[in-house]
């Protein structure tokens, strides 16, 4: 594998770092800046969006420009993005810092599959691809972790300096290590990224990856301050718990990725989704209890994001059955659709701090699962309607 993989691969990091880090620092920020928790869990809210709309919007927008030159591009936002926040003189500051890193992530790692193919031959392709996003992974098992610990120490502040590090370190090994004749595949129009949205089969997917996230953000946003309001563990503990999470998180995505190819993506999802919605109910009784918490955690962990191989594989299945001509769009599209989850998911939660108890997150993240679920069902019955149908005619 050549070397400039790796240069996507930290930028990965580091995008991936910045984006979950903010969940192991919701009181401290809240705390320092003199916000409610529902205000600082809206940093996750708002990162989530610039991302949704990043991903598209800005993916069109540059598609015919030079493919290396949006990369450098792309990279030198993200470290504007986080030494803006590492200064930022108020709570508003904070939230242009954050939206800004949303868009250059949207972006990132909407072009940066085409990036890493265009690295290697053709039959390595597949493992370029996983390279790169193994970047995003070993965020959530060490980048995540040890960023909340920096922020517990040495000020919420710090994290952002070390990622902006990271970040002019990727941006520095893109410019010296990616090749500038990079091959560029036919830009998607927004008017195409359109159609694929009115494709009802396609928006009962993302609807499905809305409300899977949603479920799950509803009450990770709110980890941290859960952690120590509920569970009555020290703010220095945060980051060790993190680290368990992060670790399951890994084994999880593998797991999961073996379970769609397995069973298919239908039962695989819904296999997750109940996972979830049950893990997620048992939270609201076992918070109040350290050991139970921290094995629920771990739990959850393993399904949380063991979702995404299953609903990426299924909308590029029927992206290639419904709109043959847009099947990267479809799968670019539900990344946004991540994101919407994760950024609804957090406001949600964030209502429920501010209207009713920290608790209530966990269980109503679970209904929020169950209706994920239900959509889950509804499309798998369509499935099977429209391959009776072929059968018969």
């Amino acid at each position: 594998m050549p070397i400039a993989l790796f240069a996507l691969t930290l930028s990965a990091f580091a995008i991936g770092t910045t984006e979950f880090v903010i969940v192991g620092l919701v009181p401290t920020i809240a705390s320092d800046l003199g916000v409610t928790l529902p205000s600082a869990g809206l940093l996750v809210s708002l990162y989530a969006v610039g991302v949704a709309v990043g991903a598209p919007v800005l993916t069109a927008l540059t598609g015919k420009w030079n493919r290396k030159h949006v990369l450098l591009s792309l990279m030198a936002l993200f470290v504007a993005g986080n030494i803006l926040a590492w200064q930022a003189p108020s709570y508003e500051s904070l939230i242009v810092a954050r939206i800004l890193t949303g868009l250059a992530h949207g972006v990132f790692f909407s072009i940066g599959s085409t990036i890493a193919t265009s690295l290697v031959a053709k039959e390595k392709e597949a493992s370029a691809i996983a390279i790169m996003f193994t970047g995003l992974t070993v965020a959530l098992v060490t980048g995540v972790p040890l960023g909340t610990w920096i922020g517990q120490s040495f000020g919420w502040r710090a994290t952002f300096l070390v990622v902006s590090a990271l970040g002019t370190i990727a941006l520095i090994g893109s410019a010296l290590l990616v090749p500038n004749n990079l091959k560029q595949s036919k830009p998607a129009t927004l008017s195409e990224q359109m159609k694929v949205l009115v494709q009802p089969r396609l928006v009962l997917v993302y609807l499905m990856t809305i409300l899977g996230y949603g479920g799950t953000f509803t009450a990770f946003t709110y980890l941290a301050p859960i952690l120590q309001q509920e569970s009555g563990f020290a703010p220095s503990a945060i980051s060790l718990i993190m680290l368990v999470y992060g670790v399951s998180v890994a084994v999880g995505n593998i797991y999961g990725g073996k379970l769609a190819d397995k069973k298919g993506p239908i039962r695989a999802l819904t296999i997750i989704f109940s996972a979830l919605a049950i893990i997620l109910f048992a939270l609201t009784f076992t918070m109040g209890h350290k050991i139970a918490a921290v094995i629920t955690i771990l739990v959850w962990g393993a399904f949380a994001f063991g979702n995404v191989p299953g609903l990426q594989v299924y909308v590029v299945q029927l992206a290639e059955k419904f709109t043959p001509n847009a099947v990267d769009v479809a799968s670019g599209l539900n990344i946004a659709a991540f994101n919407i989850g994760i950024a609804l998911g957090s406001i949600v939660g964030g209502a429920i701090v501010e209207g009713m108890q920290l608790s209530d997150t966990a269980w109503i993240g679970a209904a929020i699962s169950v209706s994920a679920l239900v959509v889950t069902r509804y499309s798998g019955y369509l499935d099977k309607r429209d391959a009776s149908a072929t059968i018969n005619a």
